[in-house]
């Protein structure tokens, strides 16, 4: 296989795509990596579900405030105008369509937008959270994730085999090697890397890659 994204540049890609003045949910792990990235000159507001809407970068080590974590438990801070609420309140937030975008990882992705992200197995959090409800809450959900599993297997596939976190639900993909959108039910490309050829792709992804127009190449900084 040709040379692939870092998982840094894959956040980095997803988050040019983020609108000014959007509010937007990161799920735990590599997504929150995409924060770190928001286009200069563009308004971010981003919300955990364990109630704080406009938090803002991890301080500094040795600063941290522990009244103050993302859902992922992990360290805070405030933005200017930031606020907090019930856990309840947050969750009215999700599934009464006020996020504009939620962005998570998967262990596979379906042609018809299915999404599984949530496992029972060895070395899981042995519950979804709050995945199901922020993918069908949220106007517009991406999964951003290496295009292979560690051992080669696809992560795009024609139906996933894990238990679903959402059907229907993903709109675009950001992976290790392209970006896909989900449209009618059928993996449509839409960026590759330029050193991969269209066959090396497809034989990397477990459906049929649509070609509708021009492919672009990804092409992303070193961060």
């Amino acid at each position: 296989m040709s040379a692939k994204l870092s998982n840094a540049q894959i956040a980095w890609r997803a988050a040019q795509d983020i609108p000014d003045g959007a509010y937007v949910n990161l799920g735990i792990g590599f997504p929150e990596m995409v924060a770190k990235f928001k286009p200069e000159g563009r308004e971010v507001v981003y919300h955990t579900e364990n109630g704080i809407l406009g938090f803002g970068e991890a301080p500094p080590a040795g600063q941290e405030d522990w009244d103050l974590i993302n859902a992922g438990k992990k360290p805070v801070t405030l933005k200017p105008g930031a606020a907090f609420f019930h856990h309840a309140d947050s969750f009215a937030m999700v599934r009464g369509g006020h996020l504009d975008v939620a962005i998570l990882g998967a262990f596979e992705i379906a042609e018809n937008g299915d999404l599984a992200n949530w496992s029972t197995g060895p070395g899981s959090v042995p519950a979804v959270g709050g995945a199901m409800d922020l993918v069908h809450g949220a106007k517009r959900v991406a999964v951003i994730t290496d295009h292979v599993t560690k051992d080669g297997r696809p992560k795009l596939v024609k139906k996933c085999s894990l238990p679903l976190t959402g059907v229907g639900c993903v709109t675009r993909v950001y992976t290790s090697l392209a970006v896909v959108d989900i449209v009618d039910k059928r993996f449509v490309l839409r960026e590759k890397l330029p050193g991969m050829s269209l066959e090396e792709l497809q034989g990397l992804t477990g459906a049929k890659l649509v070609v509708d127009g021009g492919v672009k190449d990804l092409i992303v900084p070193e961060v």
